[in-house]
This record gives C-alpha cells, structure tokens and sequence, in this order.
C-alpha cells in the first residue's frame, strides 16, 4: 500500500481547509497555482541550502505547504461542485512542474550527482506517465505502485528534515542524497509494475 491508497482519510484534514478556502473566496485553480508557488520556493532553497543547511528548514515548510495546497485544491473543487476536466488537467501539469521544481533544487545543490538526478527525473516522470495514460486508455487513473507521488514527498520531507539535523555524509551521500536515491530506485520499479498492470488489464 501507498500512501495514495490512504486519499480518503486525507480528508479529514483537507476537509476543513477546502471550507476556509470556500469562505475565502478561492478557487481551486487559484489553490493549485499557489502550490506550485510553494514547490518553485522549495526547489530555489534547496539550491541555497548547499551554502546554509539551516534553509532545509524551510525548504521542508515549503514541501509541506506544496503538499497540503495540492491536496486542497481537488477537496475544494468537489465541495464546490467545480470538479472538471480543465481543473484536472491543469492540477496533473502544476505536479509536473512541482516535481521537477524540487528535484531540479535538489539535484543542482549537490546532494547527488547529475547523473543520478537525470535517472530520478526520468523515474518520476514515467511514474507520472503511466498514471495518466491508464486513464486514458480508460482503465481508470492509476496510483499503485511502491513509490506515488505521495510517498515520494514524505520521503523527500523527512528527508530534508534529517538532513537539516545531521548533515554529515553517509557512505559518500546526505541522508537527502540517499533519499534521492531511494526515489530514483522506486519510481523505476514503480513504473515498471504500473506498465504490467495496464498491460494486463489491456
């Protein structure tokens, strides 16, 4: 089980956010906007963070907000009744950048190699891929696998917030390096597993 499988319990905490937002006045385009704000943050300070650890701190706040935001939006839309296609779309090509944002920060601050980061690119993105493209092979929008999008976050969070305690090296890596390393590993095996299933559901 991912952490995508656990959407629904989300909502508890979404929930009251998507209300706020409700009274507020905003839209989920607009929440969606703001997210990717939050991730395109994260991935400046992650860069920075090469020359002050102590950013982590906040480039992990910024993750954190990505996160919550990303999830509001899609709540607030169905509580609204303003859940369509362009809303969805919109929502799939803001993750894109927001991934790429923070992974780009990420790798570019040198926590890994750019060579390791081309690999997690490649991963996160065909992960993504597959995803989208079972739902338009109408097989229905597909999270499974051993690394979504929401375990590569709380993993990316926990992470950043390790790395900001103890920044030393580890067999040659932070603990954000590995971190990155794990992800790369996963999301290959990830969209590995997800091409088989769609291949058996075809």
């Amino acid at each position: 089980m991912t952490l995508d499988d656990l959407r629904s319990k989300s909502l508890m905490v979404t929930e009251p956010l998507a209300a706020l937002a409700e009274r507020a006045g905003a839209t989920p385009n607009a929440i969606s906007l703001i997210s990717m704000l939050f991730a395109l943050a994260a991935g400046a300070i992650y860069y920075l963070s090469s020359e002050e650890t102590s950013l982590l701190y906040l480039a992990a706040l910024m993750v954190l907000l990505n996160s919550v935001f990303d999830a509001v939006d899609g709540t607030l839309a169905r509580r609204i009744g303003a859940a369509e296609a362009r809303g969805d779309f919109l929502d799939h090509v803001i993750d894109r950048y927001a991934d790429m944002a923070i992974l780009t920060g990420i790798v570019l601050a040198g926590y890994v190699s750019e060579a390791v980061g081309i690999f997690a690119v490649m991963g996160v993105l065909l992960t993504s891929y597959l995803g989208t493209q079972a739902q338009a092979l109408r097989l229905g929008r597909l999270y499974g696998g051993v690394m979504g999008r929401a375990d590569r976050l709380v993993l990316i969070l926990a992470a950043t917030i390790a790395n900001a305690v103890y920044s030393a090296d580890i067999a040659g890596l932070s603990i954000l390096g590995w971190a990155i390393v794990l992800i790369t590993v996963a999301s290959h095996f990830t969209a590995l597993q997800r091409t088989v299933l769609i291949w058996r559901r075809l």
